[in-house]
């Protein structure tokens, strides 16, 4: 029981250092990125955390990580279509007009 504590604490601190980077530094699309598959890192350890707990089965793990690489393909695309349209990826010369 003591192991399932400690990996809930590790949960809630990776959540908090996923959604720090993505507040303090939003200024490059890359690192938002970054910090958005960090969060979904963490979450996918709580999913892993919690279905081990409560044995169940774990293809609901299998769904989460197909979505979360198809909306990682999708960030990646969006990076690379602004850096070839504006060529870099710095929100503060782009134009949202």
């Amino acid at each position: 029981m003591m192991i399932y504590m400690w990996m809930g604490f590790v949960f809630i601190i990776m959540f908090i250092v996923g959604n720090l980077i993505f507040v303090l530094k939003h200024k490059h699309l890359l690192i938002v990125l970054l910090s958005l598959e960090f969060i979904v890192l963490s979450i996918f350890f709580l999913l892993l955390i919690f279905l081990s707990h409560v044995n169940f089965d774990l293809y609901l793990l299998m769904v989460f990580l197909v979505f979360s690489v198809c909306e990682g393909a999708l960030g990646l695309s969006i990076l690379v279509s602004m850096i070839r349209t504006h060529g870099n990826d710095y929100f503060q010369g782009f134009n949202l007009l």
